[in-house]
């Protein structure tokens, strides 16, 4: 029986451009939560972290065909957890 390795577990917002992530849950509530499921954030898919601002603030993750760009306090609300290589 092959074991599997759990994946670290981090905000969005903690994720540098290039890497692929999985989303895992929400903390956000009421309109914000909509609106994230609304724009593809749902439990399970994956987001891939194009880049950041200058600043650091906004970033623009890839999510399903489309660019989203999120404010680092909303992408603080998302729990994502790292792609395997074997997975992806």
């Amino acid at each position: 029986m092959k074991h599997r390795k759990r994946n670290r577990c981090c905000r969005l917002c903690d994720i540098p451009p290039g890497q692929t992530t999985r989303i895992r849950c929400h903390h956000a509530k009421g309109a914000i939560r909509q609106r994230l499921l609304d724009l593809g954030f749902v439990p399970e898919s994956e987001v891939d972290v194009v880049r950041r601002a200058p600043l650091g603030d906004p970033i623009q993750c890839k999510v399903a065909d489309y660019n989203v760009t999120l404010r680092n306090a909303e992408a603080a609300l998302i729990e994502v957890e790292e792609v395997s290589p074997e997975s992806a």
